[in-house]
């Protein structure tokens, strides 16, 4: 209730600051020269709590985008045998060069270490690359991070939008949603999983939307663009009333909606010299300011007020400078500007919106400046490579030292508890109860 939520905020003072990272645990780590600004951290003098996993007052952290380790047979297997040869796959040219292969976007190379690991002793799938498949694993893992919580998107099945055909793209959805409730929903209250939605037809979106809710998920995910690729007028859009019905049944179901970066166009456009920060800025992290345009400035959430949204892995940087542009693009071009808002469009965000981040220094420092303390969510991208896992805490403190007490508690937990409706009591008593078991 209220008194729990006001500790969670402002808790009393503690005696003695606590250092819990111990020399054997980052002994335990190979720290190459390149990461090694991962371990580095100006500590946490003055903090009256920390993010360090032992500390028992550690902030309630739950990271706001993880990501599955799919089986690569997965959709190979499940999926109806018609679709089979258009699945994305891996392809092997007379040079031993391994490709990525997918029916929406160019090829690409794949890199042997797409995801961090850190390999354990007698573990196949570890020395494999399958960190995160196996979800006890994934709970050690978690918890050595300080996690209390996650939400978890699909991996490779990121892809699965990356198609104009609406009834493939969402027969790889239910594959991915089916697999998901079976490995992870009976660790829902913790550990959650996206229910992926194709929304190129809206129809077999609402079928899809109706079905995922009562297996239990506690939110969706959709795609920054319903159909596929590059930008084409005729092609429907979320802003237009023709989604009305699937917002509808969103706002029936009570599930808050994410958007995920890299799943509307093709991410890997650029070549060669520069194209993997290219591809990072340009192509995939702000194509994710399209969809939250869509819903602020179209009237969706003054008809369906009660949906939330999230922009995912996108950054919060660019957050400030949107709001503003929105604001600016409704009151200079009210000519065009339809409809007649009751609010500016940056109000909608404010109130309905969130953006999640892993390191983001120019969005961190604006965060109270702008009052959107409450509308950002920090996550360590477990197990990608370019995520905080397994040193968040040395990334918290780099980051967030100038941030209030209260702040940090919304920002690393408390604003994605109240978005995906976590259990908050629950998630603490586990937390000393896993304690207690450690005694």
């Amino acid at each position: 209730g209220t008194n729990l939520w006001y500790k969670l905020l402002f808790p009393a003072p503690k005696r003695e600051d606590i250092m819990t990272q111990t020399q054997h645990e980052q002994n335990q780590n190979q720290i190459d020269e390149k990461n090694r600004y991962r371990i580095e951290t100006p500590g946490h003098d003055g903090w009256a709590r920390t993010a360090r996993a032992h500390d028992p007052d550690k902030y309630l952290m739950i990271s706001a985008d993880c990501h599955a380790n799919e089986p690569g047979s997965l959709w190979r297997d499940r999926i109806d045998a018609k679709y089979r040869d258009r699945l994305p796959h891996v392809e092997i040219d007379a040079n031993g060069e391994k490709w990525f292969i997918a029916e929406g976007t160019g090829k690409s190379r794949v890199r042997a270490r797409m995801i961090g690991d850190v390999p354990r002793e007698g573990s196949e799938d570890r020395m494999r690359g399958r960190v995160g498949a196996d979800p006890k694993e994934r709970i050690q893992d978690q918890l050595r991070d300080g996690i209390d919580a996650e939400i978890i998107f699909p991996n490779k099945g990121l892809m699965m939008f990356a198609t104009k055909d609406a009834a493939f793209g969402m027969a790889q959805c239910r594959v991915w949603n089916d697999f998901a409730w079976q490995m992870y929903g009976e660790y829902n209250d913790f550990m959650s999983p996206a229910a992926a939605i194709m929304t190129a037809d809206v129809t077999l979106a609402i079928e899809e939307i109706k079905r995922v809710a009562k297996m239990g998920f506690r939110f969706l995910t959709l795609p920054c663009k319903p159909v596929f690729g590059g930008h084409d007028s005729r092609d429907p859009n979320y802003n237009l009333t023709i989604y009305d019905p699937m917002w509808s049944a969103i706002d029936d179901c009570d599930l808050p909606i994410t958007f995920h970066v890299s799943t509307g166009r093709d991410p890997r456009v650029a070549r060669k010299e520069g194209g993997a920060v290219i591809n990072y800025v340009s192509h995939s992290l702000s194509p994710t300011i399209e969809p939250v345009a869509s819903l602020c400035g179209s009237g969706v959430l003054e008809r369906f007020p009660k949906i939330k949204f999230a922009a995912v892995e996108s950054g919060i940087g660019w957050v400030p400078w949107a709001l503003d542009a929105m604001d600016e693009a409704y009151r200079k071009h009210h000519l065009w500007a339809y409809p007649k808002l009751k609010h500016p469009p940056s109000e909608y965000f404010r109130i309905n919106g969130a953006a999640t981040f892993q390191e983001d220094r120019a969005g961190l420092e604006l965060a109270e400046k702008w009052n959107l303390v409450d509308n950002f969510m920090w996550a360590n991208d477990y197990p990608h490579a370019e995520g905080t896992w397994p040193h968040s805490a040395e990334a918290i403190e780099r980051e967030m030292g100038h941030l209030s007490d209260s702040a940090r508690a919304k920002i690393l937990g408390l604003n994605a508890a109240k978005m995906f409706k976590f259990d908050v009591e629950s998630l603490l008593e586990r937390r000393r109860s896993l304690a207690h078991q450690a005694l």
